[in-house]
C-alpha cells in the first residue's frame, strides 16, 4: 500500500536540505537522543537516500552520528573546563 498523497522529493532537493538535515541531525544528539530514536527521523531516512544515491558525495548518517556525537562530547568538556 502506498502513500499517493506524500510528496516525492528530488534528489537536487534533497541535496538543498543537506545542511538542515545534518543540523537536525547534531540538534537530537545535543538533546541525548539515542542512536535507535534519530534512526526513525525523517533527517535520518533523508541522509541514507542521499548516501545511497550519491555515496561518493554524501556520507552515511551512521559515519554522521559518531562524527556529530564526537563533536558534541568535545564542546561538552571545553564548556565544563570553563
Amino acid at each position: 500500500m502506498t502513500n499517493d498523497s506524500a510528496p516525492v522529493l528530488t534528489i537536487g532537493e534533497l541535496e538543498a536540505k543537506y545542511p538542515m538535515y545534518c543540523k537536525a541531525l547534531r540538534l537530537l544528539l545535543r538533546e541525548g537522543c539515542t542512536q535507535k530514536q534519530i534512526e526513525r527521523t525523517v533527517c535520518w531516512d533523508r541522509l541514507a537516500i542521499l548516501h545511497h544515491s550519491l555515496p561518493r558525495r554524501y556520507k552515511s548518517p551512521e559515519y554522521l552520528f559518531w562524527l556529530f556525537r564526537r563533536e558534541c562530547e568535545q564542546q561538552k568538556q571545553v564548556a565544563e573546563m570553563d
